[in-house]
């Protein structure tokens, strides 16, 4: 059976553990060969023969409920409300476990603390603490407890297992000491029930904050489907504009764009002239003209007059939608750099387990040796202190929060990024290659020299080439043709067209034998019954924003060179023009030796390009950028893709690539450097009858340290300029 792509919507996922959790339930099947699982979207992205709605039993059986995102077209909108409405929920529910916790905490610490003093204290306080901590734990509780009940039934753990057995020890020794006191034994402890609910309510309060955080952290992504309007004016066969939801677009549809609103879907201009905001979109700064027959992108603003586009693309196939499709899925992807941490996660709740119970065990032979069973107390309260303050919600976050804003804000630049994986090598690069044509240049060559020979002028070798190359459509015909109609050059009807592929045309004009062939000396030599009357040189121009993408790869510290397989001194010409070192080009290459070249590199090397002749290179790189115009299989084959005519995107996502990676390297040293220095320090007592306090308090920093943290990652990258990043440090 064919392995196929399931996609799953996951809920209640409130950690990195809870999605290693789902992850290992659907990896124990064996019709199932890949898992990747987002804790921001609560996407799953399955791969294997396994049925679809047996991947949602076996999750939801995991403890979270789950079911099957049928095959239906998503628009963009549709997927702003999943993740708004996931968002709005998450934050909600820990907002309400966070006020009822610290609700009830508060009142309880100031009682606890001041009811001695006051002299106020006696037997009935004891039965407050118990009942307001009892309430804690049954309605903030939940949220931890089935988590941990869930992992515990399929034999493992998670970090709500620390959580759980921290704030439960506590309650739970607590209440042994009020029963015994309760049958008139002196034992001369304190309890906790205090502190219990503190713990609930304190980490309560972290994973509030981090939903909060978490949501600001992905508003590019947000951002960047807000970009798609909901619904399009269809023009009827009547000529009036019906508004219609945007699901309800179909290619060839004609739609009205008035002044100031947004393009809905691709499209063709069929009708109006304006000038188009694409920044958004492209980056392009300045607005640009398009007239009927130029392309449109959605998402793009039309900012002075009325068009009337043709649809290209459907509203759930417009470069909107699959921008943010690709986006969600990127982010149900991992990096390898998350895999290190998933397999820490994966054996760090059993070590610290097995760290509390050598604490507890430790401090009881210790108070059995000296005989001071006090020292048991402080054994109980060291061991919920490691308990708590060992939970590495950090190391799992650390990953997975820096990928959303680097692939969030590379979206927004039209950047599309198509795993986590290739995010991190592309973040690893020291070397671009580029192809040239359609990559560094337009892709549409133009005439620039005309050379007649002694007895022919310009406009009647234009007109003998023109008419000879009528029926080409080879972009070198094309370019003469323009210049043809530009001067309003009349050209004869040719017969007998025969094109030559890599070398020209030959056809018979007026009786007469003419041949455009391609030589060394000029793109085309014209020749009439074998005659030479004269050269017209023909060639692509560079794009202008070619020499600012070659200076910045230089900046980021990055070698640029180019693969091409036309002509070297062509090549050359366009290499001089964009500040490229003439050392790295080659040119006159086939798409094999594009391939060998690429192959045979000796460090992280990043293709460009854009034609099937590119697709092995691409395929063969460390990572493969096609352009967004280039054909399908140069797409498919590409692990990135950047807009048309901007090699200016190539420094741009190689910066958020390193800042991305940089911003991981530091997550990841957060959260290990937290839990290796603070395990000791717990379970050797040193934070004192406070420590469990502490702890929750210094998790929950460590937790919004890695968010904030990626946070600051994108607001960094907004203020980068779109054409000349600056360096990566």
């Amino acid at each position: 059976m064919t392995s196929k792509s399931i996609h799953l919507q996951v809920n209640e996922l409130n950690c990195a553990s809870c999605v290693e959790t789902a992850r290992k339930a659907l990896l124990a099947h064996s019709l199932v060969d890949e898992v990747s699982i987002s804790v921001q979207t609560g996407r799953a992205l399955i791969k294997g023969t396994i049925d679809a709605s047996e991947a949602a039993r076996i999750v939801t059986a995991s403890g979270y409920p789950t079911h099957v995102i049928d095959d239906t077209p998503e628009s963009a909108a549709d997927m702003h409300e999943q993740m708004e409405r996931r968002s709005i929920e998450h934050e909600r529910q820990w907002r309400r476990r966070a006020i009822i916790g610290l609700g009830i905490w508060l009142p309880m610490g100031i009682l606890h603390w001041t009811a001695g003093p006051l002299e106020i204290d006696g037997p009935w306080l004891n039965w407050v603490l118990g009942i307001l901590a009892t309430t804690v734990v049954a309605i903030v509780g939940p949220g931890f407890f089935l988590s941990a009940w869930s992992a515990l039934k399929r034999g493992g753990t998670n970090m709500d297992t620390l959580i759980t057995i921290g704030a439960g020890t506590a309650w739970l020794y607590s209440v042994v000491l009020f029963v015994l006191q309760l049958a008139g034994y002196d034992h001369g402890q304190p309890s906790y029930f205090t502190e219990a609910a503190a713990l609930l309510g304190l980490i309560s309060l972290g994973h509030w904050m981090e939903a909060r955080s978490s949501a600001r952290a992905g508003s590019a992504i947000r951002d960047l489907l807000e970009l798609q309007p909901d619904t399009a004016e269809r023009l009827e066969d009547a000529g009036h504009a019906t508004e219609v939801p945007l699901a309800d677009v179909t290619a060839g549809d004609r739609l009205l764009v008035r002044p100031g609103g947004r393009i809905p879907v691709d499209g063709i201009v069929a009708e109006g002239e304006s000038e188009v905001d694409e920044s958004l979109i492209t980056g392009e700064p300045l607005p640009v003209v398009r007239r009927v027959g130029d392309e449109v992108v959605s998402g793009s603003v039309n900012t002075l007059g009325r068009l009337v586009i043709t649809a290209t693309s459907g509203g759930s196939d417009s470069t909107i939608a699959r921008i943010a499709k690709l986006v969600s899925e990127t982010l149900s992807s991992r990096a390898s750099i998350q895999r290190i941490a998933d397999k820490v996660s994966g054996i760090f709740v059993p070590a610290v387990l097995a760290v509390a119970l050598l604490t507890i065990g430790g401090w009881t032979i210790r108070a059995a040796v000296i005989d001071d069973w006090s020292l048991f107390s402080t054994g109980i309260i060291a061991t919920v202190t490691v308990l708590i303050i060992s939970c590495p919600c950090a190391l799992g976050l650390a990953t997975p929060m820096a990928i959303m804003v680097g692939t969030g804000e590379a979206g927004r630049r039209g950047i599309l990024i198509k795993s986590a994986a290739a995010l991190e090598r592309a973040g690893r690069i020291t070397r671009v290659v580029f192809d040239k044509t359609g990559t560094l240049t337009e892709g549409r060559p133009i005439v620039t020299i005309i050379s007649p020979e002694p007895g022919t002028s310009e406009n009647e070798l234009l007109r003998v080439a023109g008419a000879a190359e009528r029926d080409s459509e080879h972009p070198v015909a094309r370019a003469i043709r323009e210049v043809v109609a530009a001067r309003s050059i009349e050209v004869p009807l040719p017969t007998n067209f025969i094109a030559v592929p890599g070398s020209g045309v030959t056809a018979t004009v007026e009786g007469h034998a003419v041949e455009v062939r391609r030589d060394a000396e000029a793109a085309c030599a014209v020749t009439v019954n074998g005659t030479l009357i004269g050269r017209i040189d023909v060639q692509d121009q560079p794009l202008h924003d070619a020499p600012a993408a070659i200076s910045a790869l230089h900046e980021l510290g990055v070698s640029a060179s180019m693969l091409s397989g036309d002509r070297l001194d062509a090549a050359l010409d366009i290499a001089e023009r964009i500040g490229l070192d003439p050392e790295h080009v080659r040119a006159g290459v086939t798409p094999e030796e594009k391939a060998a070249a690429i192959r045979n590199a000796t460090e992280p090397t990043l293709m460009v390009g854009d034609g099937i002749n590119d697709a092995a290179a691409l395929a063969t790189a460390t990572v493969g950028v096609a352009v967004g115009s280039g054909t399908n299989v140069a797409i498919d084959a590409a692990d990135i893709v950047i807009p048309a005519h901007r090699p200016s995107a190539v420094p741009m996502l190689i910066l958020i690539a390193k800042r991305t990676l940089r911003t991981i390297h530091q997550n990841l040293f957060f959260a290990f450097f937290y839990n290796t220095t603070m395990i000791p320090v717990a379970a050797f007592g040193l934070l004192g009858t406070w420590g469990p306090l502490i702890a929750a308090g210094a998790m929950a920093l460590s937790d919004i340290t890695v968010v904030g943290n990626a946070v600051r990652l994108g607001r960094g990258l907004r203020k980068v300029s779109a054409f000349t990043p600056p360096s990566a440090s």
